[in-house]
């Protein structure tokens, strides 16, 4: 497949996440970041998602601002990313952004991922996120893959998107929105409490 061209303004960089949740237990595989862009893909101008890997956002720290273009292919599967384009090459910078702001929303460089698993996460309200923390390097939109029998774990799989945010505890935009549930065998329903983000966040301080 011959790759697309695209080129736009970047609205945010984010970690870009696959979570795969077997009822009551959960794995991230850590992929690389979420570049999301205002412009034009192969002639059409929209919003749209690119995803790279940890080397080249280490090359190129980009940010909030950036003027950027290259050329990309569709994900595979949509159900198992965040991002609608991925195999990102010759990745050029037009014009670089100003200096992100103290936020909330943080626009600073994103830092390596392992700074983010090493912070965890607690839910995020799906409305608060598109409202107000769609820009911030803090929060994350996962792609969720679950395993409803995790006897026969290709026999049945259900796909959704969830958000999180890995930002300061004491960030006043931060709303935590309804727990989450996942369907396990024999129709039995996990509920993810509020004890668990807790348990995620317990180690950080509210400023952190």
């Amino acid at each position: 497949m011959d790759k697309l061209s695209f080129s736009g303004t970047i609205t945010s960089v984010q970690p870009r996440i696959r979570l795969t949740r077997s009822f009551d237990e959960s794995t991230h595989a850590y992929l690389g970041y979420v570049v999301r862009l205002s412009g034009v893909i192969e002639a059409e101008e929209r919003v749209f998602a690119i995803g790279i890997g940890k080397a080249s956002q280490l090359t190129w720290s980009l940010r909030v601002g950036d003027v950027i273009s290259g050329l990309c292919l569709p994900v595979p599967d949509p159900d198992l990313d965040p991002v609608e384009y991925y195999k990102v090459s010759k990745l050029d910078r037009k014009i670089e952004g100003m200096v992100g702001h103290s936020g909330p929303p943080w626009h600073s460089v994103c830092p390596p991922l392992e700074v983010y698993r090493a912070r965890g996460h607690r839910r995020l309200s799906a409305v608060t996120y598109e409202k107000s923390c769609i820009s911030c390097m803090w929060a994350a939109r996962m792609a969720v893959e679950i395993i409803i029998d995790n006897w026969n774990p290709r026999s049945r799989m259900k796909y959704r998107s969830e958000t999180f945010c890995y930002g300061p505890l004491s960030c006043p935009l931060y709303k935590a929105g309804p727990t989450r549930k996942v369907e396990g065998r024999s129709k039995m329903v996990y509920e993810e409490e509020d004890w668990v983000d807790e348990m995620n966040t317990s180690h950080r301080a509210d400023d952190e």
